[in-house]
């Protein structure tokens, strides 16, 4: 199985209503050299300007963005070319993440290369930890910049440490 990290930007709180603007993924494995960037030109007229700043976007940029259908498939393709026989998608906040690349894998291509399911990384943390009150968010080494590819190698850096040095059980493609 390949473990794939995901961590996206968007204009607002739900996909459909407000729009996914860019996302970046790594293959979780010791080199993080895998990883897709992609940028979505927004799918709606409704954007809360206060989550779009956090991409670092304005909305006059978003609007130059590529196809979202043409970068959805591109990170479908991708998924698909270093996933294996099962790629699992994996995020910080899978409740956010997930429910954006769900929809818009969803509404575009009408399949998701993952399937039905997501793993949280910080509850699986909480798990090793056997604590619901601590974080992960010590263990990345790569800064947490807002872009989706810094996220997500420090996401994936953080998951690599608790299984070298916490007793997390994964595996490499099989």
């Amino acid at each position: 199985m390949t473990w794939i990290m995901v961590d996206i930007e968007a204009d607002g709180p739900i996909p459909g209503d407000y729009s996914m603007v860019c996302f970046g993924a790594i293959v979780v494995e010791p080199a993080l050299d895998r990883t897709f960037y992609g940028q979505l030109r927004p799918i709606s007229d409704k954007w809360v300007p206060e989550a779009l700043a956090v991409s670092g976007f304005d909305r006059e940029a978003t609007m130059g963005f590529p196809d979202p259908h043409e970068t959805i498939a591109a990170f479908a393709a991708w998924v698909v070319k270093v996933g294996g026989k099962g790629p699992r998608f994996v995020s910080d906040n899978n409740g956010f993440d997930w429910q954006f690349v769900n929809w818009y894998l969803h509404h575009f291509l009408g399949k998701n290369p993952f399937g039905f399911s997501s793993t949280n990384l910080g509850s699986l943390y909480k798990g090793l930890a056997k604590n619901a009150f601590v974080s992960f968010k010590h263990l990345r080494k790569t800064k947490h910049t807002h872009h989706p590819v810094d996220d997500a190698r420090g996401n994936a850096e953080a998951m690599l440490t608790m299984a070298a040095d916490l007793g997390l059980k994964i595996r490499f493609e099989e």
